[in-house]
């Protein structure tokens, strides 16, 4: 049975809903739909699952781009409803007829309604009828071939090997046309069902030579033969053999010492201090993208254009001046596949850059061109809009802020930083914990990677170089336990910051990730920040949406958390192939916080939005 089924505008301004319906539907899968997909840029998906405590619901949607409404229907999940999509159409059809701007009551649609359900459901019901009635005639039919042609080809093998293969022996049975078994075929039965000269003809045709295939052999052993004799011939004369000499090294032991593990006790006074000397950092400074190499984009695409335009340049003129009357999707796809490849040298994942397109169709099907524009350029221009929308925050996380806020109750916030092996999780750390001295924050390191060797001390290192604190267990330790005592060190201390670094871990590694998410549950860290390579391009997607599905199937907790924000790393070597980005922010949903741009405690900035989008639209 349908729940509810909804007519509002892209502004939120509810126009029309159901009365006769009128249940209360558990949670509010509504406003999910519109936060979590419409807003998202997920709209070209076909369906959406909500759940709530007690009730499953599938939610289906559609548009009408030319007056800016969107249609909802609401149904239990369970149910499967058939005829929702054509009462959907239906209603937007009938709906848009009597649509005003200026009108806002449109009781009256209460009838029409209920007179589209009910064609719908009648015509549903047609269709399961027929569907019902056409299964039984078709299977019996298959049966019976399959029975005949099975019963006729075992009386055709026996009555063979019988007779060594002689045609008069099919003489004993017919076909259902009637006809004594001669050339005819039986096109409504089994296909073995031929004429014993025919198919004695078909697989003589079928059969091999076996004079033919000894020459192929013959010849086959020639020539391995003839190769092998060649190769022996290279191999002769040992004495041509150029032997290298050997390199000699010097052998006198090394007097220093190799093993710099150990923790060095009057050492602090040779560490090189960088807090002071490497100035300000990136986080702090605003990007400025010059209008210069806009426009000189803008020229080269002018320049570039002319050759595309060379088919049907009076057709597309005048399209362009009187402007199309509705786009349609076949309009839309030459210029959302460009776009798609496009995405896809970028670096962005293929799923991904397809879900965008389906979705900027999904918002411009339907909508009427302008004069004196172009499709490619209007798509360009949604697809613009789409990325720019999907890369800003939804919420917005600001560290100085929250510590502050954190600072007031007495407590520390607590940043964890999690991600998979060699993605610089250490050194990116660092980084945050530098633009925090800047700042005026003090700031305690936690070394919670207990399992690869020289983890802990490459962060004392980092922590002996900026002069911070840093808590060590040491090897082989509960990570969990070590967070634990480190916040509660800090606390006893006054950090204001504490800054965990954890093992790296690949996303289908399950003993890894249960123990990062006790250490996520256990300790209720205040940020969770995923590192990851801006080099991934597919992978991308698998990492995030895995390590987010294992955070919440492994978490003990009803409502787990996830991850928080990205920090991107390695954003200076990759040149234009900035898709990555999208693809993290686009599967999570967390926004980028920080982007890691060189290997000095400075090259740590923010993501800038409009440069991203530049760069991958270009």
């Amino acid at each position: 049975m349908l729940e509810q089924l909804l007519i509002f505008t892209r502004g939120g301004l509810i126009l029309w809903t159901c009365k006769e319906l009128g249940n209360a539907l558990k949670g509010s899968p509504i406003d999910t739909l519109i936060r979590s997909c419409l807003l998202e840029e997920r709209s070209g998906a076909a369906s959406y699952n909500y759940d709530a405590p007690g009730a499953a619901y599938t939610l289906k949607w559609t548009f009408h781009n030319e007056l800016g409404l969107v249609f909802v229907a609401v149904y239990q999940r369970i149910l499967h409803l058939l005829y929702v999509d054509e009462l959907l159409a239906m209603v937007k059809r009938e709906f848009s007829e009597i649509y005003d701007p200026k009108r806002m009551n449109y009781n009256d649609f209460d009838e029409t309604f209920r007179q589209l359900r009910k064609e719908a459901e009648a015509r549903a019901e047609e269709l399961k009828k027929s569907k019902q009635l056409d299964r039984p005639v078709s299977d019996r039919k298959k049966q019976g071939q399959v029975k005949k042609g099975g019963f006729e080809g075992g009386n055709k093998k026996k009555s063979e090997a019988n007779d060594g293969g002689d045609g008069d022996t099919g003489k004993s049975y017919k076909l259902e046309n009637g006809h004594s078994n001669g050339n005819h075929v039986n096109i409504e039965g089994s296909r073995a069902v031929v004429a014993n000269g025919k198919e004695n003809a078909s697989s003589n045709v079928g059969a091999f030579d076996v004079s033919k295939l000894q020459k192929l052999k013959s010849k086959g052993g020639k020539k391995t033969n003839a190769v092998v004799s060649k190769g022996s011939k290279v191999d002769v004369d040992p004495k041509k053999k150029v032997t290298k000499k050997n390199r000699v090294w010097d052998d006198s032991p090394q007097d220093s010492k190799l093993d710099f593990t150990d923790p060095v006790e009057n050492g602090n006074e040779n560490i090189e201090v960088v807090a002071t000397d490497h100035g300000e950092s990136m986080m702090d400074k605003e990007e400025i993208i010059s209008s210069d190499s806009e426009a000189e984009d803008e020229e080269v695409g002018k320049e570039s254009k002319p050759d595309t335009k060379k088919k049907g340049w009076f057709s597309s003129m005048f399209q362009s001046i009187a402007g199309k009357a509705n786009l349609e999707k076949s309009d839309l796809e030459p210029a959302l596949k460009a776009l798609k490849d496009r995405l896809m040298t970028k670096n962005v994942a293929e799923e991904i850059a397809e879900k965008l397109c389906e979705s900027v169709a999904a918002s411009l099907e339907g909508k009427k061109l302008a004069s004196f524009t172009r499709i490619s350029s209007t798509v360009q221009a949604a697809m613009e809009e789409a990325l720019v929308r999907i890369l800003t925050p939804r919420r917005s996380i600001d560290i100085l802020r929250d510590v502050h806020a954190a600072k007031e109750q007495r407590k520390p916030y607590v940043v964890v930083f999690v991600g998979v092996n060699g993605v610089g999780k250490s050194t990116n750390l660092a980084k945050v914990a530098y633009w925090l001295l800047q700042h005026k924050i003090s700031v305690m390191m936690a070394a919670c990677d207990t399992f690869r060797s020289g983890a802990v001390e490459q962060l004392r290192t980092h922590a002996r170089r900026l002069q911070i604190p840093i808590f060590e267990k040491g090897y082989e330790k509960d990570p969990a336990i070590v967070a634990k005592e480190a916040i509660q060190e800090a606390t006893r201390n006054g950090s204001d910051v504490v800054l965990v670094d954890t093992a790296g871990r690949m996303q289908d590694n399950e003993p890894l990730m249960r123990a990062l998410s006790k250490l996520i549950y256990l300790n209720n860290p205040d940020l969770v920040l995923f590192v990851g390579e801006a080099l991934v391009g597919n992978d991308a997607v698998d990492q995030l949406s895995k390590f987010n599905q294992k955070l919440a199937d492994l978490s003990t907790s009803p409502s787990p958390r996830l991850i928080d924000g990205i920090l991107l790393t390695k954003f200076d070597t990759i040149d234009d192939k900035v898709g990555a980005a999208l693809s993290m922010v686009y599967i999570s949903g967390a926004p980028v916080m920080f982007v890691g741009c060189g290997q000095s405690y400075t090259d740590l900035k923010k993501l800038n939005v409009k440069s991203i989008v530049k760069t991958l639209l270009k």
